[in-house]
């Protein structure tokens, strides 16, 4: 399974032969450093690069490309290379863009040498800056691990050099940028497109004349998915030159969507669905053709209509394309309003610009006619989103009822004919996401299993959503009493889910609570016996249940680095762990919160995960210390917050948490069976 990593998280390599794969919206230059254990560079030899791509163990390209492949060879490398860096900068002294916060967000995949993916990492968050130290590469006692570092540099690639400590850094930066630019130049040019219609002979256009016109009539962007894509163009037909649907310059400064796509994510789960078939098309997991075709419309929604081996795969695979698929429709919406905007807004000023335009009837005429244009290129637009969305609801409207329990909210009536399963599930529901273009519109936010990332549940003012005002009754806002109690009940309703999916004795939860805030929130694990008794309170607790989880992350990794798992205590309880820490940083000195920051950072690797309900300002003493704690953890709200961000596009999505309904005893009914199921075990 993909590890999805953010900055300051690592993984294991299990294998020291690797590709690293790049991809970025825009041509960029590769780079590998060869480092102490301190991570510094001492000697400009120990940098691959275009203008000197090979070392002991490295390879990059010889010049500079939106698409790189890496090969690295970690026992080739020298024995006192500790740590290998691989740098990413845009081309200085070419045409291009001059930061990465004007193209997509760049990629890292790093795979094994038969293309299967190991770790992947979106480079988000950069701005201004023009060069990035995107993963570094790290011996761990005899294993190498990765860590998505994403640093990015706006003094550009000569700041990065020298920041690893090489000497000279700016000479050497010099060279590399010349050794690219030559390697540019030596690159065939992609032809221009070919215009069509265009006059030939002495009345014909300029090239740049045409350009500039071809430039002023294309469309918006179309972000959508292939699917919907092509519903738009055969929609479009028959319309006029930038219409929605219409690929082509964009008028908005957005990116284009081939650039704007990295790899399916993201927010911490895994691969996504990719490219789904067309609607009615056949599945590789062997579902029929769907029927209820009409002749004039859309084949009728079915669910599990998505590639894979099984129901919950394929069902899994159809709503991250739901997912994909309203992401690149209302992209392709907001792009064609923002196009029209800005028609508008040219044609005004053009308008204007003219002294003798700008009163009288013919004036008013010729604003009233950009107006009009401006109006039917919206509407335009809004009809092709409704389309696309209407055909999404009907989706959901299918798919929904079929989700099995690990899938399903929690309002859902599959949880009325609930059984412990006997098989671990391979994603989890942790909520709810939808756009402000059709809010009744959710689309399940889904994770894999096992957690690769610890899941953080903020109980702080952030959670409110933009303009919320604090403990504004008139508003319905809650306090900050409410807050945590409601964070606290979510963190609740997540670990209640992982037990229920998860097989009896295969899935046990600890809690921290120094300050035993937390029994009111923990009534239905107790009543139902999964808890046997309120966790302990004090600092005391802390140190003993953290030193209890760090030891066994300990001898797990022992065994499995020798080869000796049969060799573990028989004491040591094998099932996956979850921590609850609850009021974080409450009652945690020094020691306790470097062991929480090594459970989050080794305890995913050998099952033991965490579930943290905190608020970040509490803990603001700590300064710079916990950002990679914090950066490493999935951020989930428990009010509605437009928060999270799609990997495609990275539209700001709405996300609401997975909670029962009020008044509903679901919980307590699943959690009574899930405890039956234990002791049944136990016997």
């Amino acid at each position: 399974m993909t590890a999805e990593l953010v900055r300051g998280q690592n993984h294991l390599l299990p294998q020291t032969r690797v590709e690293i794969r790049i991809s970025a919206g825009s041509p960029v230059t590769p780079g590998a450093t060869l480092g102490g254990e301190d991570g510094r560079v001492s000697d400009p030899g120990r940098i691959a690069h275009p203008g000197a791509p090979q070392l002991p163990g490295l390879e990059v390209p010889g010049q500079a490309a939106a698409e790189h492949r890496l090969a690295v060879d970690l026992d080739a490398v020298p024995p006192d290379v500790e740590r290998v860096h691989v740098l990413l900068a845009l081309p200085a002294g070419v045409p291009g863009p001059r930061s990465f916060g004007a193209i997509a967000p760049p990629s890292v995949a790093v795979t094994g040498l038969d293309g299967t993916a190991i770790a992947r990492f979106v480079i988000t968050g950069l701005d201004s800056e023009s060069a990035v130290t995107a993963v570094e590469l790290y011996r761990r006692g005899d294993a190498w691990k990765i860590r998505a570092v994403g640093q990015g540099y706006a003094g550009g690639l000569a700041a990065m050099l020298a920041d690893q400590g090489l000497p000279e850094a700016q000479q050497l930066a010099a060279d590399i940028e010349r050794a690219v630019a030559e390697g540019l130049a030596r690159a065939v040019a992609p032809a221009p497109p070919p215009v069509t219609g265009q006059p030939t002979g002495p009345g014909a256009r300029r090239p740049q004349q045409a350009a500039e016109e071809r430039q002023t009539q294309a469309g918006p962007v179309d972000y959508r998915h292939p699917r919907r894509a092509a519903a738009g163009a055969a929609g479009a037909s028959g319309g006029s030159s930038g219409g929605p649907g219409t690929p082509g310059a964009s008028g908005a400064p957005r990116a284009p969507a081939s650039a704007a796509a990295p790899p399916p994510p993201g927010v911490g789960a895994g691969a996504g669905a990719g490219a789904r078939p067309a609607a009615g098309a056949g599945s590789a997991g062997g579902v029929p053709p769907q029927s209820g075709r009409s002749q004039s419309g859309p084949a009728a929604p079915v669910a599990g209509d998505a590639p894979g081996w099984s129901m919950e795969e394929r069902l899994y695979n159809q709503v991250w394309g739901m997912f994909e698929d309203l992401a690149r429709t209302v992209a392709a919406y907001r792009s064609a309003v923002d196009f029209a905007d800005s028609r508008m807004d040219r044609e005004l000023d053009q308008l204007l610009a003219d002294p003798r335009a700008r009163m009288g009837s013919i004036a008013d005429s010729a604003r009233a006619e950009v107006l009009a244009r401006h109006s039917t290129l919206v509407d335009r637009a809004r009809e092709v989103l409704d389309r696309d969305l209407g055909q999404l609801v009907a989706e959901a409207g299918v798919v929904e009822p079929a989700l099995p329990p690990a899938f399903a909210s929690w309002a859902s009536p599959v949880w009325h004919e609930y059984e412990v399963p006997e098989d671990a599930p391979m994603a989890l529901r942790l909520g709810d996401l939808h756009l402000p273009e059709h809010t009744e519109l959710r689309v399940p936010l889904l994770v894999r299993l096992p957690l690769q990332r610890g899941l953080w549940v903020d109980s702080g003012t952030s959670s409110l959503g933009p303009g919320a005002l604090e403990g504004d009754p008139e508003h319905g806002f809650p306090d900050s009493a409410e807050r945590r109690a409601l964070a606290l009940d979510t963190a609740v309703a997540h670990a209640s889910r992982l037990l229920s999916v998860h097989p009896a004795g295969e899935f046990n939860v600890h809690f921290i609570d120094p300050g035993g805030t937390a029994t009111t929130a923990l009534t239905p694990l107790l009543h139902s016996g999964v808890l046997a008794e309120p966790p302990p309170k004090g600092a005391a607790a802390v140190t003993d249940t953290l030193s209890r989880l760090t030891q066994r992350i300990d001898l797990v990794q022992m065994a499995l680095r020798s080869g000796a798992a049969d060799a573990l205590p028989p004491d040591l309880d094998p099932a996956q762990q979850l921590l609850v820490v609850n009021d974080f940083p409450h009652g945690f000195d020094d020691r306790a919160i470097n062991q929480l920051r090594y459970l989050a950072d080794e305890g995913p690797s050998v099952g033991v995960h965490l579930l943290v309900v905190a608020d970040r300002e509490d803990a603001k003493g700590y300064g710079p210390l916990l950002d990679p704690f914090w950066r490493g953890m999935l951020r989930l709200t428990p009010t509605p917050d437009d928060h999270l961000a799609d990997p495609w596009i990275g539209h700001a999505w709405t996300y609401e948490p997975a909670r029962a309904p009020m008044g509903s005893r679901v919980l307590e009914q699943v959690l009574a069976q899930v405890a039956a199921a234990r002791r049944a075990l136990r016997r």
